[in-house]
């Protein structure tokens, strides 16, 4: 049976034709100024990656009345560590929405996207993301080493996104420093917060640092997370849905040595 992913994916595959060769000139002229990863390495509370998204195919319309700009502008304000730009197309995103990001914060940027090309890396990087994201699932082994390697040599921070245990291993054989654990099914996009519990020590154990994605709600969730060994969270329609964002966000700024040993 066709899943909402390999929908998406076929879209990709078909889209990355349209989108023009860089040179390697052009792509390393682009600077890494910003680092996520150093952010987290002395941080003694939840870092918070805040997504700016409109919509999913889940859930459809989550918010198109806010501007990329000013809502990245108040995240930063409000106390996030870095701005992940939704850009594929299922999600009313585009890398023009990450390009104004870059230009309006000082934040590391994450360009969160679907990538099964080394083309759509150089194109992020000249879009302005300081970090990208790298599915797991959606890659064979060699595949996601290939794009890995090439993503840090051109100096992007690479989250490496994991829903299981093999593809936990398939992270670990690229040596990622930065995981990602989607509690979210990419097949049937079923949110379950007990992934990253039962995922979260062997990550640890690993020695890289570890985000909890997607399905924070309210408190409990962020400590629940950290608890679990979560160095960072990230947060979509939780935060596009605030009517007080800044209330929302200083809620999910857990003191990591309240709620898990150091």
């Amino acid at each position: 049976m066709t899943t909402i992913l390999d929908k998406i994916i076929h879209q990709k595959r078909i889209d990355i034709i349209e989108l023009t060769d860089l040179s390697e000139e052009d792509i390393r002229a682009f600077k890494k100024e910003r680092s996520f990863i150093d952010s987290l390495k002395n941080a003694n509370k939840m870092a918070i990656i805040s997504e700016f998204k409109r919509a999913s195919p889940s859930k459809g319309i989550i918010n198109t009345e806010l501007d990329p700009v000013q809502q990245a502008v108040l995240y930063e304000s409000c106390g996030a560590s870095a701005i992940s730009v939704l850009c594929d197309r299922h999600f009313q995103g585009s890398l023009t929405d990450l390009k104004k990001v870059r230009q309006a914060v000082k934040l590391p940027v994450l360009c969160k996207d679907f990538i099964v090309e080394r083309k759509q890396i150089s194109h992020a990087k000249a879009a302005g993301a300081d970090l990208i994201l790298l599915i797991a699932s959606v890659l064979e082994p060699n595949e996601l080493e290939e794009l890995f390697t090439y993503a840090t040599e051109i100096g992007l921070e690479v989250l490496v996104e994991i829903h299981d245990e093999e593809e936990l291993e398939k992270a670990i054989a690229v040596n990622a420093n930065l995981i990602g654990i989607n509690n979210r099914d990419l097949k049937t996009f079923q949110v379950d917060l007990g992934i990253t519990e039962k995922l979260g020590p062997l990550v640890k154990q690993s020695g890289a640092f570890l985000i909890s994605e997607s399905g924070m709600k309210v408190k409990e969730d962020v400590e629940k997370a950290a608890k679990a060994g979560a160095n960072g969270i990230l947060v979509g329609e939780t935060f596009m849905e605030s009517g007080d964002l800044e209330r929302t966000i200083t809620d999910f700024l857990v003191p990591l040595k309240d709620v898990m040993p150091r």
